[in-house]
Formats: structure tokens, C-alpha cells, sequence
């Protein structure tokens, strides 16, 4: 197992969080826990049921707050420090997500990392929404950044902050994170599979 060494840049980082957040009070956070889709569900194995099985998957879900704080963990709890997205979804100056999330994950310190990492947009907040509703909100252009269906498509299947989520590194004590629950092919083909036959959302 990975021994997690925390270095003297990250602990100067967390130390200028910790004073950050002192200095602006604590943040009162009304997240969500949004319950997973049942097992079942994933092994019914439709390419709409394998898509959202991913989709709402902490993974995904940590950063589509709706309160403009992320996530951590598969328990969804704020993000340490008092960490918020900021007006650009990037994090303040200080605090800002590209300063610890590297382009890669750092397994000394267990700081994830993958390229353009910050929080999605708050229009396209998926916390607190059920599976139905995530969809419908992914394929909202005013909620989705003005994408196409296409551009959806290839933003859920090649955007590399997407792909991330199968290779999420280990945490601080040097555990293995946990990836969504379905492969990353099967993902994948899921996806297209959705969007080749029409996109069709079920009722709810």
C-alpha cells in the first residue's frame, strides 16, 4: 500500500485553507445525499439505466453541487477547508482548485488530479436531483453550456475530467478510491448507444 506524504507545499496549501476559512467564518452547507440507484437498476443493463448508474455516482454528483461547495467522498461531505467554487467555479485566489488538483492524481498525498479540474457551472448543479432529473438538466442547453446533443455526447464520453472518475488514485491514507459502477467501455457504449437511438428520457 501507497504511505501517504503529505509535502511541505501541500501543507503550507492546507494551512493557507484553514486561515482562509477562519477568516471567513464557517459555511453552512445544505448538501444532499443522493441515494444510489439501486443494483438492480445497473443490471438491468438498458443504455439509459447503465448511463445514469455513472452519472449519479458521487464521482460525478461531488462536483454538481448546488450550494457551490464540492464534495468529498462517498459520504458527499463539504470539501475540507471551507472550499468554495468561486465565481468562475474555479476556487477563489487563494483557494483556487488548480492550486492542490494537479493535471494527475498525487498518490504521495492523495490530492486527485486530472486536467481542467473545477466544479461545474452552478446551472448545472446535479446535487439533490434525481436520475431523471440530472438527464433532463444534462440535455437543457440553457443548464448544459449551450451543447448540442453531440457535444453532450462527446463531453460524457471523452472529456479526460469525465473519464477521471475510472482512474480516481487513492485518498490520504493511501486507499483506492472507488470508480462508478459500471466499466468505463460499457460506459461508454451506453452513452452513444443513448444518443445513437434518440436520447429519449423515460418518464418518471
Amino acid at each position: 500500500m501507497i504511505q501517504p506524504k503529505i509535502g511541505y507545499p501541500i501543507a503550507l496549501f492546507a494551512v493557507a485553507g484553514i486561515a482562509l476559512a477562519l477568516n471567513h467564518g464557517p459555511v453552512a452547507s445544505t448538501y444532499t445525499i443522493v441515494p444510489q440507484e439501486s443494483t438492480e437498476i445497473t443490471k438491468a443493463g438498458t443504455p439509459f439505466d447503465k448511463m445514469m448508474a455513472v452519472l449519479t455516482h458521487e464521482r460525478c454528483v461531488n462536483c454538481h453541487p448546488n450550494d457551490n461547495i464540492p464534495k468529498q467522498g462517498k459520504d458527499s461531505h463539504p470539501h475540507y477547508f471551507g472550499i468554495q467554487g468561486g465565481t468562475d467555479d474555479m476556487g477563489y485566489e487563494a483557494t483556487k482548485c488548480t492550486t492542490c488538483h494537479q493535471s494527475e492524481n498525487n498518490d504521495y498525498s492523495g490530492v486527485p488530479g486530472a486536467p481542467e479540474w473545477a466544479l461545474a457551472p452552478a446551472e448545472m448543479f446535479w446535487e439533490g436531483l434525481n436520475r431523471i432529473e440530472i438527464a433532463k438538466s444534462m440535455m437543457d442547453p440553457k443548464r448544459n453550456g449551450g451543447r448540442t446533443p453531440e457535444e453532450t455526447m462527446h463531453h460524457l464520453t471523452e472529456h479526460k475530467l469525465v473519464l477521471w472518475a475510472w482512474e480516481p488514485g487513492v485518498d490520504a491514507n493511501g486507499k483506492q478510491r472507488e470508480p462508478p459502477p459500471v466499466p468505463k467501455d460499457e460506459y461508454i457504449a451506453a452513452v452513444k448507444q443513448w444518443f445513437k437511438e434518440g436520447h429519449t428520457i423515460p418518464a418518471e
